[in-house]
């Protein structure tokens, strides 16, 4: 994982692994740059999956969390018929965002692919203002999970 803006940093990680599909990839056999973001989101559906904090669980909560900044850095090449390894790792937060940070690795070469993050907001579901104090559900869900330092 990157270790930007990392310091004292506390998050927890899940890997997953999904096999590059004929439709994923570009002319050359590339995966197609775009699809990142959908590993990306992969990852983040089986991190709550495995932490028991999913969409709908936000959702039956109250709330949409959208993302509002994304980044990518493209490093290497993962290519049809290879796979990738995708780390994903959230950052705990005072403030009331949900950050994830991402290593994609060619399962096959193991090189470093991509890097990544994406940030999420709290969105009111009923009236889809924006929540700029974390929501209780989720403060609470964070006191419950075992942090370990990222730095």
């Amino acid at each position: 994982m990157s270790n930007e803006n990392c310091f004292g940093m506390k998050g927890m990680s899940i890997e997953i692994s999904v096999p590059v599909r004929f439709s994923e990839t570009d002319a050359m056999g590339v995966v197609w740059h775009g699809n990142y973001f959908k590993f990306f989101e992969d990852a983040r559906e089986k991190f709550g999956q495995v932490h028991q904090m999913e969409y709908l669980d936000m959702y039956r909560n109250g709330f949409f969390t959208p993302i509002v900044k994304s980044e990518i850095q493209h490093k290497a090449s993962i290519f049809y018929g290879e796979g990738a390894r995708i780390v994903a790792t959230l950052e705990k937060h005072d403030a009331a965002k949900i950050i994830f940070r991402y290593n994609v690795y060619n399962e096959s070469t193991g090189a470093l692919a991509a890097t990544g993050m994406t940030m999420q907001v709290f969105m009111k579901a009923e009236d889809r203002s924006m929540e700029i104090i974390k929501p209780s559900f989720y403060s609470e869900w964070e006191q419950k999970q075992n942090w370990i330092d990222l730095d």
